[in-house]
């Protein structure tokens, strides 16, 4: 497929380009990705989406961040695939299945248990996952947890004020770090979760599903707040609910912006 249907929807702000393609086959190169993705000549996006058959499930999604990497998980593309193909719907990603259903504003996903083992997030070397002995700056004794894809989590006296424009590319390259990681910088307030996410790939953005399960999921263990629990991002809200041993319920809003055909062999 050289030629064909994109829609482009949003949760909270996090963009999607969604390319179906469970008829017809189309491969994109990081290069081109990356080309459709930037916001001054392509479509532009956060995330692209491509949508394929799947054994397993009722849809594969394979999910490109901006600059052209692959990765795991992404929570709201899976709300967004999830409203858009409705009903109840089995989503296969790297990071595992997946499960999604419309909501009259949005949808509600399964996005599995989290991992903690440090071989799970990975980590580079040993270490307690929930009350980690490192820090970079005044970021101290982080949180990692895996959702299908990794995350480091900061809780703080107040999130805004924390420079994550700077500090974030320091963490997410860190050698700790093998796979890169996704950076969450959290404060707590009248038993709400506040959060701003630098994404790796993408960078700063306004919002990150996977960032708010694993935020909230840290929160519950080290006993900050009680599930379920509301979590604040620049773009909007989720409800995220998780108990020991259980998978972890998203909820909240999607939007669909506009659907468009393109020529991919321009990119």
């Amino acid at each position: 497929m050289t030629t064909g249907r994109f829609h482009k929807m949003h949760g909270l702000g996090n963009d999607f380009v969604i390319i179906d393609a469970r008829e017809e086959e189309i491969t994109l190169s990081g290069a081109q990705v990356a080309a459709i993705a930037d916001r001054h000549s392509g479509v532009g996006c956060d995330q692209l989406i491509i949508l394929r058959p799947s054994i397993d499930a009722d849809v594969k999604m394979q999910i490109f961040n901006s600059d052209g990497s692959q990765v795991e998980a992404c929570g709201n593309a899976s709300r967004c695939v999830a409203k858009l193909i409705g009903d109840e719907t089995r989503i296969e990603t790297d990071g595992g299945i997946i499960i999604g259903s419309a909501t009259a504003d949005g949808a509600i996903v399964d996005m599995g248990t989290p991992r903690f083992d440090w071989q799970s997030i990975p980590l580079a070397y040993a270490m307690d996952t929930l009350n980690m002995p490192v820090g970079w700056e005044d970021l101290q004794n982080p949180a990692t947890v895996n959702v299908g894809n990794p995350h480091v989590i900061f809780f703080v006296d107040d999130s805004a004020s924390v420079e994550l424009d700077r500090l974030g590319p320091m963490i997410e390259f860190d050698p700790l770090f093998p796979e890169k990681v996704n950076v969450n910088i959290a404060h707590i307030k009248n038993g709400a979760i506040y959060l701003r996410v630098w994404e790796r790939g993408v960078g700063l953005t306004r919002a990150c599903g996977t960032g708010a399960c694993a935020t909230a999921v840290a929160a519950i263990k080290r006993g900050l707040v009680s599930s379920p629990v509301q979590v604040n991002l620049p773009g909007g809200t989720l409800v995220i609910g998780w108990h020991d041993g259980e998978s972890i319920q998203m909820q909240g809003p999607t939007s669909y912006v506009f659907s468009g055909e393109a020529d991919w062999t321009r990119f």
